[in-house]
């Protein structure tokens, strides 16, 4: 948890520059996931909302939250920063939902309260997996479903540093992957596939799929640059976790 203050303190200082490059990527259309914007109609993953409870663990500027309370769900959004929390309600639209600030590792909510809690590179990136996956199981109700699109960690293995992009060169230990330094202490999470499979079980949930978001080859990347610009329609780029609790 010690990466609280920091991943706060970077959110604050990039938010506005990262919405001005990306929203109009992440709100172009409802339901768009993960760098490639590809259509939940596309890949299933969040299933029906109209009427459920429904907890989006870092919000950002709220394209997700809003299009869902559009779509009749009891939305509220949560983000660490209050920067970003300050876009999501300059955007807000007519259909409202309550924006809260805190941490996934941290969720101030009461026991078995939502009937879907997930998010889009958001909490499940930022925080640690092992407690933050805990604290959504926690807070999902009998029945109630956690989905959430993070990194491969094929994409993490072949990022190049010096070069900035991904590659098609192992660059870093597999099994070595944990925590991603994003300066001035912030830190991202990246855990292998096993490990995954270890928190989601070990918090309770059943795993219902894993979708392995496949671009078409001339799809841009809109956050990472990539060598050859077909790597993600070759190789997993994202991994959409589908799971329940019992």
């Amino acid at each position: 948890m010690d990466s609280i203050p920091a991943n706060r303190q970077l959110w604050n200082r990039i938010s506005s520059a990262y919405q001005h490059k990306h929203d109009p990527h992440i709100g172009a259309a409802p339901r768009l996931w993960g760098m490639y914007s590809l259509p939940d109609t596309h890949l299933n993953a969040l299933g029906e909302v109209t009427g459920r409870r429904v907890l989006e663990l870092g919000c950002g500027a709220g394209q997700w939250s809003r299009a869902l309370a559009a779509e009749g769900a009891t939305v509220i959004g949560l983000d660490l920063s209050e920067a970003q929390l300050a876009a999501a309600a300059r955007a807000m639209g007519p259909a409202r939902y309550p924006l809260v600030q805190g941490a996934a590792e941290q969720l101030p909510f009461a026991a078995d309260t939502f009937d879907l809690v997930f998010c889009d590179f958001g909490g499940l990136s930022w925080a640690p997996p092992h407690l933050a996956v805990p604290q959504a199981a926690r807070v999902l109700r009998p029945g109630g479903r956690l989905v959430f699109n993070v990194a491969s960690p094929w994409f993490e293995a072949c990022y190049d540093e010096a070069a900035a992009r991904v590659t098609t060169t192992l660059q870093q230990d597999y099994f070595g992957l944990d925590t991603i330094a994003e300066g001035g202490g912030a830190m991202s999470y990246q855990l292998t596939y096993g490990d995954w499979v270890r928190v989601l079980r070990g918090a309770g949930l059943v795993i219902d799929d894993l979708i392995e978001p496949r671009p078409g080859p001339a799809t841009p990347n809109g956050y990472n640059e990539t060598h050859p610009p077909d790597w993600a329609h070759r190789w997993p780029a994202e991994l959409l976790w589908v799971t329940h609790k019992p």
